[in-house]
C-alpha cells in the first residue's frame, strides 16, 4: 500500500528525529569512552582486583536487558528507549557528582549501563522500522554512521577540552548526561506507535535457534576486540595510552564509512553472506594475532597486529547483520524486539565468562598465552563460518 502524504511527512520527521537521537547519544557515549577510565584510576586509584570486579555491574544489565524489555514491553520500543536514554543520563550525572565511593559508584555505573545495554536492541529494531525490505542496511548503516561521527567528534573536542581548558569530571560527565538527555527528549518526541493489546515480553523459540547460537559465538568473537587485541598490544607490545587512543580515532573513522558500506553489502549479499565473510575474515585475523610475533621481526609484528585491532573493531559493524537476520526470520513483528533482546543477555553471558577464563590460560600459557587465546578465537570464528553456510544454505532453499 502507499502512504499517505501525511504518513511519509510524519515518517520523514521521525527519521530525521531518530538520527538526532543517535548524534546526541554518540555524544554522550563519547564521555564514557573517553574519560571513564581516567575517572577510575584518578578518583578510586582501583587495584587489579576491583578494577576487575567493576566488570560485573558494568556487564550484568546487558545480561538482564531481556527482562529489561519484557517488563517494560507495554511501553513500546519507542518510549523504553527514551527511558533507555533518561537512565544513562541519571547515572551519568551522578557518576561527576557523588563523593568518591566505590560502592555508591558501582551502583550508579549499574544505571548507566542498564540505560546503554536496553538501549541496544530497541535501537537496530526503531531503525528498521523506518525502511523499506530490503533496505534495512542502508538504514541503519546511516542511522549508525551518525552515531559514529558524532562519537569521533566529541572525542576530539573532549581530547582539546582536557588539554587547553583543564576540564574537571564533574563538568564533563554532566555534559554527557545533558547528550543522553536530549537524545531521550528526540525519542519521546517521535510520534506515538499503536500499542499492542497483548505486547510480547519475553520470545524462545527454537525457529530462531542459529540466531541464539550466533549470539553465544559473538560473546566469545567479541572478547577479542574488546578485551585480549588490546591487552596484547599492551602487555606483550608495551604500547602507551596515546597509541591506543590512535588506534580508536582510527577505528571510528573509519566506521563511520564502514557502517554504511555493511549496511549495503547485506541488502545486496543478503545476511548470510556477510555473516560468512565476516567469521572467515576473523579466522585470517586471529591466525595473524597469534603467529605474527612468532614469526615476524618485532616491528613487523607490531605493526601487523595494530592492523588486526584496528580491522577487528571495524569488523563488528556486523553486528547490524545480525539484527537484520532476526528480521527476515521472526514469525511476526512483535518477536524483534524481544529476540534481539534474549540474543544480548545470552552473548552477555559468555563475555562476562570468558575474559576470566582466558586471563587464567594467558598467564597460565607463559609468554606464548596469546597464542592458544587467539588460536581459540579462530575456532569460534570456524564455528561461526558453519552456522553463517547454513542460513545461507536455508536462504538459498526458500
Amino acid at each position: 500500500m502507499f502512504q499517505s502524504r501525511n504518513e511519509q511527512l510524519s515518517n520523514s520527521r521521525d527519521f530525521k528525529l531518530f538520527i538526532l537521537a543517535s548524534v546526541f547519544m554518540g555524544l554522550g557515549a563519547c564521555v564514557n569512552s573517553s574519560a571513564f577510565n581516567n575517572y577510575l584510576h584518578d578518583r578510586y586509584a582501583l587495584d587489579m582486583v576491583r578494577r576487575t570486579f567493576l566488570e560485573i555491574p558494568r556487564e550484568m544489565p546487558g545480561f538482564l536487558v531481556s527482562l529489561f524489555v519484557g517488563l517494560l514491553a507495554a511501553l513500546g520500543d519507542i518510549r523504553i528507549a527514551g527511558l533507555a536514554q533518561i537512565a544513562a543520563s541519571l547515572g551519568m550525572l551522578a557518576l561527576g557528582w557523588i563523593p568518591p565511593n566505590y560502592v555508591l559508584m558501582l551502583g550508579m555505573l549499574f544505571i548507566y549501563s542498564s540505560g546503554t545495554h536496553v538501549y541496544m536492541p530497541l535501537g537496530n529494531s526503531i531503525g528498521m522500522s523506518f525502511s523499506e525490505s530490503g533496505n534495512e542496511g542502508r538504514t541503519l548503516g546511516k542511522i549508525q554512521a551518525s552515531t559514529t561521527l558524532a562519537l569521533v567528534l566529541g572525542a576530539g573536542a573532549l581530547l582539546l577540552a582536557f588539554k587547553y581548558l583543564n576540564l574537571g569530571y564533574r563538568l564533563v560527565f554532566t555534559l554527557g548526561s545533558l547528550c543522553y538527555a536530549v537524545s531521550g527528549l528526540f525519542l519521546f518526541s517521535l510520534s506515538p506507535r499503536p500499542k499492542a493489546k497483548n505486547p510480547t515480553r519475553f520470545v524462545f523459540n527454537p525457529a530462531y535457534s542459529r540466531f541464539y547460537l550466533l549470539s553465544i559465538l559473538y560473546g566469545a568473537r567479541k572478547q577479542l576486540f574488546l578485551t585480549f587485541g588490546p591487552w596484547m598490544l599492551v602487555d606483550l607490545f608495551k604500547q602507551p595510552v596515546a597509541t591506543m587512543s590512535l588506534l580508536f580515532f582510527v577505528v571510528s573513522t573509519g566506521n563511520v564509512f564502514m557502517k554504511p558500506a555493511v549496511g549495503r553489502w547485506t541488502d545486496r549479499f543478503g545476511p548470510a553472506k556477510i555473516l560468512l565473510a565476516e567469521a572467515l575474515f576473523t579466522i585470517v585475523i586471529c591466525l595473524l594475532y597469534a603467529f605474527s610475533p612468532l614469526l615476524l621481526p618485532w616491528k613487523i609484528a607490531l605493526t601487523v597486529v595494530c592492523l588486526c585491532y584496528v580491522a577487528d573493531q571495524m569488523a563488528d559493524s556486523v553486528a547490524m547483520t545480525r539484527a537484520i537476520y532476526v528480521k527476515s526470520i521472526v514469525k511476526k513483528p512483535e518477536d524483534l524486539s524481544p529476540t534481539l533482546s534474549l540474543g544480548i543477555s545470552i552473548d552477555h553471558i559468555i563475555s562476562m565468562v570468558l575474559p576470566v577464563a582466558g586471563s587464567m590460560l594467558w598467564l597460565k600459557s607463559g609468554s606464548r598465552g596469546y597464542t592458544w587465546i587467539f588460536l581459540g578465537g579462530a575456532v569460534v570464528a570456524l564455528i561461526n563460518a558453519a552456522v553463517s553456510l547454513s542460513i545461507a544454505k536455508t536462504e538459498k532453499n526458500r
